[in-house]
């Protein structure tokens, strides 16, 4: 296997396949979670280490999950490093844990997760699946984070607790609620498609 195939399974997370982009999967986290970067990273994060961890499982079980039953072993193994994120987040993060809420245990159903369990991990080799998993991930977290701190910017008129306007700025508020998230990511969503005929 050569490095420069790895560095191809590893970018394509980055722009060709990245999650809400260009797959369109794992929206509803990405609607519910970005109205700061800070929880936007911070689920980004959670998931990046989950989809790594459970490709290697699923890579390195490969050949003994029988194909009968291999999507409840995705779960299982989705669900393993899970729970690990989130007891850790509960011990060290626990108001970005808050924060998430019911997302962080959600992420056993995400799309993105089992998805490359299917697709990629259960056909391929452990280091081309941690490739996959680890650009798909870092993908992922740059896309809530850069979704994050537009709606942050614009409807609180802050970023990480920093004003970023003046005094006399009034923030657009209906960029934090749910709509703004839906409007949002819509205008990047077409600024990606233009992007990439370009």
């Amino acid at each position: 296997m050569s490095e420069k195939s790895l560095v191809q399974e590893f970018t394509k997370g980055l722009w060709e396949e990245i999650p809400p982009f260009r797959l369109v999967l794992g929206l509803c986290p990405t609607l519910a979670v970005t109205k700061a970067f800070e929880t936007g990273f911070g689920m980004g994060c959670a998931l990046t280490f989950v989809l790594v961890c459970s490709n290697v499982l699923v890579s390195v079980l490969r050949k003994i999950i029988p194909s009968k039953i291999r999507v409840p072993c995705f779960i299982i193994c989705v669900a393993t490093f899970v729970v690990i994120v989130e007891l850790v987040m509960q011990a060290y993060t626990y108001p970005l844990f808050l924060k998430l809420g019911i997302f962080i245990p959600l992420i056993v159903v995400n799309c993105i997760p089992l998805g490359r369990a299917e697709a990629f991990a259960y056909k391929n080799g452990v280091v081309r699946s941690i490739a996959d998993g680890l650009g798909l991930g870092v993908g992922y977290a740059i896309s809530l984070s850069v979704l994050g701190s537009i709606r942050e910017i614009f409807g609180a008129g802050s970023w990480l607790g920093h004003a970023v306007f003046g005094a006399s700025f009034q923030p657009f508020t209906f960029m934090v609620e749910a709509p703004g998230a839906f409007v949002c990511l819509g205008l990047m969503l077409g600024v990606m498609n233009l992007a990439g005929k370009k």
